[in-house]
């Protein structure tokens, strides 16, 4: 029975999808968990969605979803998240910046915190994408007071059940552990590896990393501010 979902967003990544086939196929291999792995193709127009069908058929505890348009990340996870049945889901990027194998260091704490993210210690981006990145992080600390370092960690496990109930917004992906939070939910961080991206382009820039983020942030308060609590005391 499996027991781990890894959701692979993708946006025009043909030239890495052949590569991220082999290591999520090791991985999946050896994996302490039985694994499946779900691409979701956020509307790509380039050959991504051809490559994606043709490693589906080869592997065969791989699946896939494709949006009809280009919807954004935050989508991309919100329909992973709804399709996964498996207790625990996880969440990587499909450039293999960061790398499946470390899914293992974020797994151990699976059955004590709700959302595990990892943390890029040494970043193999450019000065530019370093610094837009910190500062937004900053900004993004500053409202949640989640005390997370780098939100925009692309190595994330979850609590399914906790995942399917996180309110959905455009910018969502950057507000996981926030919006676990808001759940009641245990967070925890793991230092992980991070490369250099090899082949394609970078999706998000200083416009959408820095501008976005705060915007997105006053969504997050005013979710925050309405979110409902209950408990049931009594039921017949």
């Amino acid at each position: 029975m499996t027991e781990f979902t890894i959701i692979v967003p993708v946006y025009n990544e043909e030239e890495n999808l052949l590569r991220m086939e082999h290591a999520l196929a090791e991985y999946c291999s050896t994996a302490p968990k039985f694994t499946s792995v779900l691409f979701v193709n956020d509307g790509s127009t380039d050959k991504s969605e051809k490559f994606i069908e043709e490693i589906c058929l080869r592997q065969r505890e791989f699946h896939f979803i494709s949006f009809k348009n280009n919807l954004g990340l935050s989508a991309a996870l919100k329909a992973g998240f709804d399709w996964v049945q498996t207790p625990l889901l996880g969440y990587i990027d499909s450039d293999l910046q960061t790398f499946p194998e470390d899914f293992n260091l974020l797994l151990e704490f699976a059955g004590e915190f709700d959302l595990i993210t990892g943390y890029r210690k040494h970043r193999k981006d450019g000065i530019v994408k370093n610094v837009s990145s910190k500062i937004a992080n900053s900004i993004r600390r500053i409202f949640t007071q989640d005390g997370i370092k780098d939100t925009g960690c692309p190595l994330k496990v979850l609590n399914t059940d906790i995942a399917k109930r996180i309110p959905m917004f455009k910018g969502m992906h950057r507000f996981l552990p926030a919006l676990v939070l808001l759940q009641n939910g245990k967070l925890h961080q793991v230092p992980v590896r991070h490369f250099q991206r090899s082949g394609g382009k970078g999706k998000f820039g200083i416009w959408n990393r820095i501008f976005g983020s705060l915007t997105a942030c006053f969504v997050y308060l005013w979710i925050k501010r309405n979110y409902i609590h209950y408990q049931i005391e009594k039921s017949a």
